[in-house]
């Protein structure tokens, strides 16, 4: 089990979260390559943003410098905001309007059961 566990906000990318980790841990990309059986090249490469790494990788480099990489489903993600902002673009009296032709179908509806 990993030392500790960070919660990122927002969406960072491996070469972030690897450098962050890297320098809590107080290792070196040398040090860092010997514990994870990974080339310091491909850890230097990671770092400058010149290769992006598969997430088996990047959490096997974040385990050990003793962290662990967790994946939370960010609220409103895969949202289709289109027709929010369509809406939005209308006047307020408009929006009520249709608001209130939803409502008469959604009535006509129960009353059809």
């Amino acid at each position: 089990m990993p030392d500790s566990v960070f919660a990122i906000i927002g969406s960072m990318t491996g070469q972030v979260l690897l450098r962050r980790a890297r320098a809590r841990a107080g290792l070196t990309q040398r040090q860092l390559a010997q514990r994870a059986g990974i080339a310091q090249p491909t850890i230097a490469r990671i770092e400058a943003g010149a290769a992006d790494p598969r997430v088996e990788t990047l959490e096997r480099l974040l385990m050990a410098c003793g962290e662990s990489l967790l994946a939370a489903v960010r609220p409103g993600a895969g949202v289709d905001r289109s027709q929010m902002r369509e809406l939005l673009s209308l006047s307020p009296r408009r929006r009520l309007d249709l608001l209130c032709a939803d409502v008469a179908g959604l009535r006509r509806l129960e009353a059809a059961r």
